[in-house]
């Protein structure tokens, strides 16, 4: 993996950085949450700060997001490198900098978690304001048929990167 420095070159190509989160259960079923404020499901994510590397970031956006502390989960792997997906011309905003340019999209790093506790441990509220508001476990690859349009294609990337971590007997060739 790369070190520190590298991973936290921020926004300078207009990519917001992110960490993306796919936690699987016993029975490699992955955690799929609903959008709070959208009709939307997809994968645990959240922003990098400028003062954490994406590690600090996955601990902080698990608890923030699905109420998981690091000792309730146990990092398998994750992707070789950033995961870049623009958003759609409606979606971009103004960054808060002198050079005032938009963002693109977001830039990712996919972090593959295993459940080492009860699924009763799942808490969506956790924060003030909580990002979902329902969750359930899905297929492995589920997630791409229901993902939306724009961030499709990190999905498909980072699943099939992160597929050969999974514990035996897990079997997802149908994306090969």
């Amino acid at each position: 993996m790369a070190g520190p420095n590298s991973e936290r070159k921020l926004e300078d190509d207009g990519y917001r950085p992110n960490v993306g989160i796919v936690l699987f259960n016993n029975s490699f079923q992955v955690l799929w949450a609903r959008r709070r404020t959208h009709d939307g499901w997809q994968f645990p994510q959240g922003g990098v700060r400028p003062d954490e590397t994406p590690e600090q970031a996955l601990f902080r956006e698990l608890y923030e997001e699905v109420g998981l502390t690091r000792e309730q989960v146990t990092v398998i792997a994750r992707t070789r490198s950033w995961l870049k997906y623009d958003l759609p011309p409606r979606l971009r905003r103004q960054k808060k900098s002198r050079s005032k340019s938009v963002f693109f999209g977001q830039k990712q790093l996919w972090y593959l978690l295993r459940l080492m506790c009860d699924d009763s441990e799942v808490c969506l509220d956790t924060s003030t304001k909580p990002e979902f508001d329902e969750w359930r476990w899905i297929d492995y690859w589920g997630a791409v048929e229901q993902i939306v349009d724009f961030k499709r294609q990190v999905y498909v990337t980072a699943l099939k990167e992160l597929e050969r971590y999974l514990p035996a007997p897990f079997d997802a060739r149908r994306y090969r």
